[in-house]
């Protein structure tokens, strides 16, 4: 959790939001909540141990929630907060941008 919020907005943003893999847990609980494996199956290469680290840091800053049934066995599912669903402006930019990027560098190195 961050102790003290930067002066500067954009480091704010940064702070939260920095880690490769966080930007992709937001990325698939925008299309709605998620199980831990789910998720996992969902992106490519993360470990049980980082995904359930992110899954903390994000739960604690107040981007995500998540929710436990009391089943047997338990059932865990994680979704985007308020704070979480407005980030989707931030996202949808970095889409576009690296759609325009992939482009722009497959033209150059054609």
């Amino acid at each position: 959790m961050i102790k003290e919020l930067p002066a500067c907005p954009v480091e704010t943003t940064l702070s939260l939001i920095s880690s490769r893999w966080t930007v992709l847990i937001i990325r698939e609980l925008l299309t709605g909540t998620k199980r831990f494996n789910e998720l996992k199956r969902s992106i490519n290469n993360i470990s049980q141990k980082v995904l359930t680290s992110n899954l903390r840091n994000l739960e604690e800053n107040g981007l995500i929630e998540r929710t436990v049934y009391a089943e047997v066995p338990p059932r865990v599912e994680y979704s985007l907060t308020k704070t979480g669903l407005s980030l989707k402006p931030i996202l949808d930019a970095m889409w576009d941008w690296g759609i325009n990027y992939k482009k722009s560098y497959e033209e150059d190195n054609a």
